[in-house]
């Protein structure tokens, strides 16, 4: 009798065991409630030494549980940090675009006012009755003009007679024959422009194929030399 009832209050012992491990009804892990005060006295009760083992596992998981703490808050600040950051970001952007919108506005209408007194030249040339010699008033806006490109950083590109042919600066429009030397600049066409190291627009040249058949540069065509001169 004795040892049927051990057997029956085992038995009754692992089902409340099994019981109390099952999981929730959803499927999901159950987290249990467990004291760790009570689990170490129970510890104590079975044996001493277990129970120490039992306190520092209970310790330790104490530490690991406020280092996650910790993790979690830190976690969260960088989080919040960032946000901020990227706000900033955003915002000085926005700054910057319009300041750089103002920066260009006022160097156009600085620019504008600089150039209106040249087509105010060039609109008094053209009143001026016809057959005047208007070449004067034309020659000195033409340098007033090129003043105001100067001032703004603007060279022209108008490349010589002779000059050596650079393809970032010079864009060839056909070959021809000249007195220049081969592969060199024959004549422009149209001068370039360049700003701060930049091409705005490369100068149209002809490039010389040198002196066309029968010519000997300068000198114009060669003359023959007969038997009779060398006589």
């Amino acid at each position: 009798m004795t040892e049927d009832a051990d057997e029956t209050a085992g038995t009754a012992e692992t089902a409340d065991t099994e019981t109390d491990a099952d999981p929730a009804s959803d499927g999901g892990a159950t987290e249990l409630a467990v004291d760790p005060d009570d689990v170490i006295a129970r510890a104590e009760d079975a044996d001493p030494a277990l129970a120490d083992d039992v306190r520092e596992l209970v310790d330790r998981v104490a530490e690991l549980e406020s280092e996650l703490a910790d993790r979690d808050e830190e976690i969260e600040d960088l989080e919040g940090r960032l946000k901020r950051k990227q706000a900033d970001f955003q915002n000085y952007k926005k700054r910057a675009k319009k300041r750089q919108d103002q920066i260009r506005d006022t160097a156009t209408e600085d620019f504008v006012e600089r150039v209106v007194p040249v087509r105010d030249n060039l609109v008094r040339a053209l009143d001026q009755p016809e057959g005047a010699d208007i070449r004067g008033g034309v020659e000195s806006t033409l340098a007033e003009f090129d003043r105001v490109l100067e001032e703004e950083g603007v060279e022209v590109i108008d490349p010589q007679p002779g000059e050596d042919v650079d393809p970032q600066r010079h864009e060839v429009m056909m070959r021809t024959g000249s007195d220049q030397p081969e592969d060199t600049v024959a004549s422009t066409f149209e001068a370039g422009y360049e700003m701060g190291g930049s091409v705005i627009r490369a100068a149209k040249i002809t490039v010389s194929d040198g002196p066309a058949e029968g010519e000997t540069g300068d000198d114009g065509p060669a003359e023959e030399t007969t038997d009779a001169d060398a006589e």
